[in-house]
């Protein structure tokens, strides 16, 4: 087997893997995952909200927001766990494209 090959096995295996982040938080009654906290949750753990964190919250919209698609919210686990694997499709995707596009020019100007 190719490395190219053992590399996608295991992007595959960490896309199947990426509701966990989800799963696990959820069945062991522990909120949202660690680092992905909105403002609000923020304020409520520490007390109060940076000031450069609530500027950047407004002005920044995530293209997916909490990796699920628009109307999704309350939606049961399973759905939810669907939109995770969909989030890292489309950013395996994105990230695979711009790498080859640039790998393209790169070569093109070394040649």
């Amino acid at each position: 087997m190719t490395l190219t090959g053992k590399l996608w096995i295991g992007i595959v295996a960490l896309i199947i893997l990426s509701p966990l982040g989800l799963i696990l938080p959820y069945h062991f009654k522990a909120g949202s995952a660690w680092g992905e906290w909105g403002r609000d949750e923020i304020h409520k753990m520490t007390g109060y909200l940076p000031q450069g964190f609530q500027s950047l919250s407004e002005r920044w919209k995530a293209p997916m927001p909490d990796y699920a698609f628009q109307g999704w919210e309350g939606k049961d686990l399973s759905s939810m766990s669907f939109a995770y694997i969909i989030s890292a499709v489309a950013g395996i995707a994105i990230i695979a494209g711009v790498t080859l596009v640039i790998g393209k020019v790169l070569t093109k100007e070394h040649a």
